[in-house]
């Protein structure tokens, strides 16, 4: 009888990775991320608490304002993240290098004039957009250091595009460690005054997060051009080469940074109407925010995982693949989004613990307000993964911009006005307002996700190739992990 050949190792092709643990392979680092910096402005929330409901609402307000510009701006990193990618897969180091090189100088020149123009007109600033006096004095040399560090912020978020885009994701989440750890040292020295360092106050926190912001971009720097770097400094040559790396950044960065304004301006104006009600219900909401972004970023990943894993499937052509996948993490998003809920409700038994100084009624408001939005907490987390990966997968930019301006401008905003300042609801009318607003997203982007076309845009994709030239691969085909979102 003859002898049957037993299998090599060489023989063996380990098995295909199964949705699950692909989802995960992209979602994790980039949730781990997020986390850790949520985490930090958590520490750096209770540090400043110590100092009373106004500190808070003075460091909460003034965030907001710095928020706006740098998620705004933060859009060109995405935009560099997705160019790297193409030009990392497809071989084109000098494209590669060109795109990184101009795009870190256009950062240099909007980082510039976003943060020294603000910086200027500090003292004013706060009060006319709707601080009350005594928020705007604890608040404006903190704005002052944060609206410096817009800067080094976006140099970080492009920074970290790049090293994940060619191949390097866990490099910006070893520099976000580092950094959380020292900006809340550093905060916490200064604001109480440790030692021989003099106590800063809230201004203390402003000079932690404008150090560390620059230590972090630094760090990035020396990951992406040192000696083991991914990138080397090179300028485009001529007019065209340019015109051929700046215009692709921006045709991409534009249409998301206007969605990332929609947003972000229309959180700023529901602190705005908290503030209506005074010191304290603005800090209870900026209480509620923290918190809700430590526990809502752990499904962020997902987001990512979207964008990647559907943007393959249509790469490839495979219609059906493309919407198991989305099927696959809408169900991955409701299950995270149940669990980070119920621990998001439970933080209610630590406001006592952590933000003693703040106050009874601002404990008490922040309670009701997480409770809130914890039960809606799969919603919003729904809205995210369909409203910003599945709709902009689809090309269908116009239907987050549509949902993000009449969830907030329509709908949001006039409620929150109407039920926190004209009616016996207060700040519970805001809260309230804010849900609706996220029930009225979902319905738009549940509508919009239904009416995508996968097959022409599948064929409208394939149609878009040079027959000569290969596809490029997205982030999700290199060969180690990707992520598609900066920091």
């Amino acid at each position: 009888m003859p002898r049957l050949a037993m299998p090599t190792s060489r023989d063996r092709r380990p098995a295909p990775p199964t949705p699950a643990r692909e989802i995960a392979r992209i979602a994790v680092p980039v949730s781990m991320e997020f986390v850790l910096m949520l985490v930090l402005n958590f520490v750096n929330q209770i540090v400043v608490g110590s100092l009373g409901a106004t500190a808070i609402a003075a460091v909460g307000f003034s965030n907001s304002l710095t928020f706006i510009l740098a998620v705004t701006l933060g859009c060109l990193g995405t935009s560099v993240s997705i160019l790297v990618a193409r030009a990392h897969g497809a071989g084109r180091r000098d494209d590669l290098d060109h795109t990184v090189t101009a795009a870190l100088l256009v950062a240099l020149g909007l980082g510039a004039v976003v943060s020294v123009v603000p910086w200027f007109f500090a003292d004013h600033l706060m009060s006319l957009v709707g601080a009350s006096p005594s928020v705007a004095a604890a608040g404006t040399d903190y704005f002052r250091l944060t609206v410096l560090a817009t800067l080094p912020v976006m140099l970080s978020a492009i920074l970290s595009g790049v090293l994940r885009s060619a191949g390097r994701p866990t490099s910006p989440m070893i520099a976000t460690m580092v950094t959380v750890v020292a900006n809340s040292a550093i905060a916490y020295s200064l604001v109480v005054g440790l030692g021989p360092l003099p106590s800063l106050g809230v201004a203390g926190a402003g000079w932690a997060t404008l150090v560390t912001a620059v230590a972090k971009a630094l760090i990035l720097l020396w990951m992406t051009y040192g000696r083991r770097g991914v990138v080397g400094w090179s300028l485009p040559d001529s007019v065209r080469q340019w015109r051929a790396v700046i215009v692709p950044l921006f045709v991409l960065a534009l249409p998301l940074g206007v969605t990332e304004l929609f947003w972000t301006v229309g959180t700023f104006l529901y602190n705005v109407v908290f503030q209506k009600l005074g010191d304290e219900a603005l800090a209870a909401a900026q209480i509620v925010t923290t918190l809700e972004g430590v526990f809502i970023v752990g499904s962020i990943g997902l987001m990512s995982a979207t964008t990647t894993l559907v943007g393959r499937s249509v790469g490839r052509g495979d219609v059906d693949d493309a919407m198991a996948w989305v099927r696959r993490l809408t169900r991955a998003g409701i299950g995270t989004a149940a669990a980070f809920g119920v621990l998001f409700a439970g933080s209610v038994l630590l406001l006592d613990a952590l933000f003693g100084e703040a106050g009874r009624d601002v404990r008490m408001m922040a309670g009701v307000g997480i409770l809130i939005n914890a039960a809606f907490q799969v919603v919003k987390v729904r809205n995210m993964i369909v409203g910003a990966g599945v709709l902009p997968s689809a090309d269908d930019v116009r239907g987050v911009i549509m949902g993000d301006v009449v969830g907030a401008f329509a709908i949001g905003l006039p409620l929150a006005v109407v039920l926190g300042l004209h009616t016996p609801l207060g700040y519970v009318g805001i809260f309230v307002a804010r849900i609706l607003e996220e029930l009225t997203k979902l319905a738009i982007f549940t509508w919009r996700a239904r009416r995508v076309r996968w097959d022409v845009l599948v064929a409208k994709a394939a149609g878009s190739r040079a027959p000569s030239t290969p596809s490029a691969p997205t982030a999700s085909e290199m060969p180690t992990q990707p992520v598609t979102t900066s920091s």
